[in-house]
């Protein structure tokens, strides 16, 4: 029989190396279903649409791929969409595919018949709807060549469900170079120019963003930091300069003489560039793939340099035209400051309940012992805590977009992307509610991660805010209840459950937890406290 347009989609991502598609089933895409079968796509079923796009953008981060999610049309789709805006802050590669109403019945009242391509446009690098069964194969090479192309992001493209059922005449999949994005290198004269003004600057620091927050990224800034002596910091924390994982950064960008944004976007996370942020008399240079960020920020600050490229392709440039080192007089003095830590962290105040830095604390034993581990932080105040006190060598956090809720699904990826290695989840109460279900997936795939719920019985960041803006006797909407039983839900959906309240052995639960196998949720009792701040 002649391929269909679903076997031209599964066609296409397995030409360009795609293995793993995280799906909810639904009407719309059911052709694409079948059409996995014969072209030895796995597909990865799960309970909800935003855990599906929550795990693609794990599965992108941690492997480099575009990670690719597929939902259903009408309210499959409008489930999915908010997901997607934790993707475009944090700039992962994503492709989420929606099945849509027939092209032939739209304006006719057709079974969950929406604007989907309209919907996802504010939260996705691009959007559209498929237009013709033939040319299936080079959206899906569009829509990946878009998503890795200068600054990732996720795209979404729906498929209408007559175009998925059709055989079109020659059907043809792109060629392989249709699927890569055009590169953006930083110009020779760029580079060095760039590395003059860092040698002639007596406070420099490099700024890197999120899509470089990877652990190849990570590498590649390594390599820069140690070319040219300069600080390189990477910042993917929704919290920003206030990111307790960099500790005293504060003090450090308001000292800056010179600040390199290499792909970092000036904005909130960077208190826009002004004081008492950063100094008024601190001089910038602008690196990114996008000359409307770059216009963006000479608003605000002329810059001495800008430069359109790639922020990996720039980080590679720089590092090459490096010709010596600064003195490391100021890198030391960035970096004890970044290492900085409220003394809660290595002395927590003693109490009734377990405070989140002695709960913190425990787990440093098990990353010390397994540093291959992958550790997930998800929450409010607890994910704080436990960004500031552990230091993995691979996490994936919420990111910039501040939304709470993916740690569950990104630690099903993440065992998918890392078969071999531990996975550590670290979330608050209040965020496990969204997407507890997604350890029948993991029980289901044999997916075993454990998740470190710190319980303190409420929204402890809203909380947090009110008690600070409106006082004790104003706080409302913020309580959770002490009595919910996680670790028994989560084994009612076919996993490992542990109950550590006051005074229980936390290493011995989480070493139970770990050897059990399963995913696996230890349901930790704490108190509920602020996020750790430097005391000055």
């Amino acid at each position: 029989m002649p391929p269909r347009g679903a076997d031209l989609v599964m066609q296409a991502l397995a030409q360009v190396g795609v293995r793993t598609v995280f799906a909810l089933s639904g009407n719309h895409i059911m052709p694409l279903f079948d059409a996995a079968l014969d072209t030895g796509v796995r597909l990865v079923h799960v309970r909800h649409e935003a855990a599906a796009v929550h795990m693609a953008d794990a599965w992108a981060r941690l492997t480099g791929e575009v990670g690719v999610a597929m939902v259903t049309g009408g309210p499959g789709m409008a489930n999915a969409v908010g997901a997607l805006y934790t993707c475009l802050a944090g700039e992962s590669p994503m492709l989420l595919l929606s099945g849509h109403a027939a092209l032939s019945q739209l304006g006719d009242g057709a079974f969950q018949e929406l604007r989907q391509a309209a919907l996802a446009e504010p939260v996705a690098k691009a959007s559209w709807l498929a237009a013709s069964a033939a040319g299936l194969p080079r959206d899906i090479a569009r829509a990946i060549r878009v998503a890795r192309a200068g600054r990732p992001g996720p795209v979404h493209v729906a498929l209408p469900v007559d175009l998925l059922d059709a055989s079109p005449k020659a059907p043809a999949l792109p060629d392989a170079g249709s699927f890569v994005p055009e590169a953006r290198p930083l110009a020779e004269a760029a580079a060095h120019a760039i590395i003059a003004a860092l040698g002639a600057a007596r406070r420099p620091l490099i700024i890197a963003p999120p899509a470089l927050c990877s652990r190849e990224g990570r590498r590649l800034l390594a390599g820069l930091a140690e070319a040219t002596g300069v600080p390189v910091i990477a910042m993917e924390s929704p919290r920003g300069v206030n990111d307790p994982s960099l500790g005293a950064l504060p003090e450090m960008l308001a000292s800056a003489d010179l600040i390199v944004l290499a792909g970092k976007p000036l904005d909130y996370t960077l208190g826009f560039g002004k004081p008492p942020t950063v100094d008024a008399a601190c001089r910038w240079i602008v690196i990114d793939p996008d000359p409307a960020l770059i216009a963006r920020a000479a608003r605000r600050h002329a810059p001495l340099l800008a430069a359109l490229a790639d922020p990996a392709a720039a980080v590679t440039a720089l590092s090459r035209a490096a010709g010596g080192r600064a003195d490391p007089g100021w890198r030391n003095a960035v970096a004890t400051a970044l290492a900085r830590r409220p003394p809660e962290c290595d002395t927590p105040p003693e109490g009734a309940l377990r405070h989140p830095a002695a709960m913190c604390r425990a787990l440093r034993g098990w990353l010390k012992e397994r540093p291959d581990t992958v550790f997930v932080s998800d929450g409010g105040e607890v994910g704080q805590w436990a960004q500031a006190m552990l230091a993995p060598e691979e996490r994936l956090i919420n990111g910039v977009a501040g939304a709470i809720g993916p740690a569950i699904p990104y630690a099903v990826a993440a065992k998918l992307a890392r078969p071999a290695a531990p996975v550590l989840a670290v979330l608050g109460d209040g965020t496990t509610g969204f997407h507890l279900s997604e350890f029948d997936t993991a029980a289901r795939y044999r997916l075993p991660f454990v998740a470190v719920i710190g319980n303190d019985a409420r929204w402890n960041a809203e909380y947090q805010i009110q008690l600070r803006a409106y006082g004790a006797d104003r706080v409302q909407g913020c309580t959770l209840s002490p009595e919910t039983r996680y670790d028994r839900a989560v084994v009612a959906l076919g996993g490992h459950g542990e109950f550590v309240g006051p005074g229980d052995d936390l290493p011995a639960a989480l070493r139970r937890a770990f050897a059990s196998d399963r995913p696996a949720c230890v349901n930790v009792v704490i108190e509920s406290s602020p996020t750790p701040t430097l005391h000055r």
